[in-house]
């Protein structure tokens, strides 16, 4: 398999999976549980995930660890179990994808909040970061995805912290925009120039947003960082916003429309597109059905 920023490089553009906690919300998981807490109790569930997304047709396969720092795990006294629950995900993941689709080791929000605003030092997360992003790259993570950031000062903290523990693997950070009347920003005040400034002087090696917005959001995220960076981008947009019905958290947008919308990120000149919230292998397997289609043309 080849390397994943020479495929990059190239112009090749590929599907990343869609959302992990909505599947596993559909294979028991309750509100309130530990998502990262599968990976010790029943790691067939996350095989079975990593295959869903790999038979439609995904070309990068996320780890359950979103919330596998110990800072974060601390929260449900799982601190010093986050070595093992790391290895555990991607061990996972590689054994039903073997060398089909690379291993992308999430790292998400520690949950802290640095000072001034929070009680939180940045050696506290960095160290916390390091030692998650250790134990990915160890078991044999591909890339590493710091994801669903808001505050530009933690998202650079994991992506230093990544490019100490393996200068070599590539490392994609993504942040969280709200659409305001000034534009889009995070709920830390952050803008996309000031993201993609931000990430790309850390060493991240692509960059983007996820989460926070439905697919036409996206759409116009994508072409503002377009103008602020010349790393290649990754998009991986909700299937729209949730609203509740009968209880249950829903999302409206289909996985025709959305692929079918997601061809404009093309356009842009966004490299990897693939899906947050509310997105399943259905929406996967339309992306990848989308891009095979264009690249032919």
């Amino acid at each position: 398999m080849k390397q994943l920023l020479e495929r990059l490089t190239t112009g090749e553009i590929l599907v990343a999976d869609g959302a992990m906690g909505t599947l596993l919300f559909h294979k028991g998981l309750k509100p309130g549980d530990c998502p990262e807490s599968v990976n010790l109790a029943r790691p067939e569930i996350m095989e079975e995930i990593a295959g869903s997304y790999l038979a439609a047709g995904a070309d990068i396969v996320q780890t359950n660890t979103f919330g596998g720092s110990s800072l974060k795990l601390a929260a449900y006294a799982l601190g010093e179990a986050a070595e093992e629950i790391n290895r555990n995900a991607v061990t996972a993941v590689r054994k039903v994808v073997g060398e089909r689709a690379y291993v992308s080791g999430s790292c998400g929000p520690t949950g802290k909040i640095l000072k001034p605003y929070g009680d939180a030092d940045p050696e506290e997360l960095y160290d916390s970061f390091h030692k998650q992003i250790q134990a990915l790259v160890s078991a044999g993570a591909d890339c590493v995805c710091v994801e669903t950031m808001v505050d530009v000062k933690e998202a650079t903290l994991a992506v230093r912290a990544a490019k100490e523990v393996s200068s070599g693997t590539p490392v994609m950070a993504t942040m969280t925009f709200d659409a305001t009347a000034r534009g889009f920003y995070t709920i830390m005040g952050v803008d996309i120039k000031q993201a993609a400034s931000g990430l790309e002087e850390a060493g991240a090696d692509v960059v983007g947003s996820n989460c926070g917005n439905g697919i036409e959001n996206m759409i116009k995220i994508a072409r503002e960082f377009r103008e602020c960076t010349g790393l290649p981008l990754i998009i991986q947009s909700n299937a729209g916003m949730p609203e509740t019905k009968d209880g249950a958290t829903v999302y409206r947008e289909t996985p025709e429309f959305m692929a079918d919308r997601a061809a404009e990120l093309i356009d842009t000149g966004v490299s990897i597109i693939g899906g947050c919230c509310g997105t399943t292998p259905k929406h996967t397997a339309a992306m990848r059905k989308m891009v095979d289609t264009l690249t032919k043309r």
